[in-house]
């Protein structure tokens, strides 16, 4: 039987502990009932919920009723432009912003682009420049780190400028809560996150947000999430996602230790690879590597023949035939299509990283001497 697969695209989504497994497991066989129901079967099943959405409150520096159960990261961030009277963002944006935003310009809705950095971080300046063309109460949509390349952004500025200019922040958090403390965000009027991304079980996410900045519906249904969210909240998910959110208090601290394998990664290819964004600060678990003359997809397939598991961008994006759009707007078309992104994580080991090095250099080896 061949050995395990060695797995470094935490960032595509994480293994889920055994710990909320475990606590998956007994929600499944004691607090299965539906939520909304108010017998004492759904009493139960609602504590789980209640004590998750609390949970969410305190690491998102909100008040519990302004936290919403989703489906994950992509419906939060559905949700969070859904009465944006104008948007502004760049193109490093996670696609279920992006798409959101291009349909709000097809619709009418004034939106703005940001132009992006070569190193992937962006200035708080040019989102300034950027919403004084748009109406006043439009959103400035900005990832807290990128999904990609783990660039670190400015929130605290950004956030200064779009409430001068009467606007709201709305942050994408879904890749840095558990590796980035939550101060980092606690100037968002609105942020997103998922549970799988924090070794949670997926199909579970939130959008959480201050007060009058309550979201317009996606969904029309019944009263669940105060209307704003309709459907049933399932308390087996809500479990797991309780304990994962649990451990991801000690997360930041974890994903530290990890930086000194990244680097020894980054250091061992840097005659043949460029870092993209490795000017910015960055979560210290991320590496998105040009290989140029090769290509990115041709190097993901070849490295899972030999048992290493990575991607070439976003999961979300996987399967096209396109470049990754986050280093085509950072770097240009042909520095995306060498890229390959490698995200460790909590269980990665010095000799995973070894092994990755070798059979990394065996698929440069036949990248390069294919026709």
């Amino acid at each position: 039987m061949s050995a395990e697969p060695i797995y470094l695209d935490w960032n595509a989504t994480t293994p889920p502990h055994p710990e909320v497994l475990s606590a998956m497991a007994r929600a499944s066989a004691e607090t299965w009932a539906n939520p909304a129901s108010t017998h004492r079967l759904g009493r139960r099943a609602r504590a789980i919920v209640e004590d998750a959405r609390e949970k969410l409150a305190e690491l998102c520096a909100v008040h519990s009723r302004d936290v919403l159960f989703t489906s994950g990261g992509t419906e939060a961030n559905n949700l969070a432009l859904s009465r944006a009277p104008g948007v502004a963002l760049t193109r490093l944006e996670h696609p279920s912003i992006v798409r959101v935003a291009e349909a709000l310009a097809a619709r009418g809705v004034p939106v703005e682009w940001v132009e992006a950095s070569s190193c992937g971080r962006v200035e708080a300046e040019a989102y300034r420049i950027a919403l004084q063309r748009l109406p006043r109460g439009s959103v400035a949509a900005l990832m807290a780190a990128n999904h990609e390349t783990g660039v670190i952004q400015p929130i605290e500025k950004v956030a200064l400028v779009a409430h001068e200019l009467g606007a709201t922040l709305h942050v994408d958090a879904v890749q840095a809560l558990g590796k980035l403390p939550p101060e980092q965000w606690r100037f968002a009027d609105s942020l997103s996150v998922a549970a799988h991304k924090i070794r949670g079980p997926k199909g579970i996410g939130a959008l959480a947000f201050r007060g009058s900045n309550a979201p317009r519906p996606v969904l029309l249904g019944g009263s669940q999430e105060r209307g704003l969210r309709p459907g049933t909240v399932d308390p087996v998910a809500a479990a797991g996602f309780l304990v994962a959110l649990d451990r991801a208090i000690g997360g930041p601290a974890r994903y530290c230790e990890l930086a000194e394998l990244r680097n020894d990664l980054e250091s061992s290819f840097a005659d043949v690879a460029l870092v993209n964004g490795g000017e910015a600060t960055r979560l210290p678990h991320v590496s998105n590597l040009s290989f140029m003359g090769s290509s990115g997809d041709e190097l993901v397939a070849a490295l899972d023949l030999l048992g290493v598991c990575v991607s070439s961008g976003s999961a979300c994006s996987a399967g096209t035939t396109e470049a990754s759009a986050v280093i085509t707007a950072m770097l240009g078309r042909e520095r995306a299509q060498a890229a390959v992104r490698i995200s460790l994580g909590e269980s990665t080991s010095f000799d995973d990283i070894q092994a990755a090095k070798t059979a990394l250099r065996r698929a440069l080896g036949t990248a390069e001497r294919s026709p």
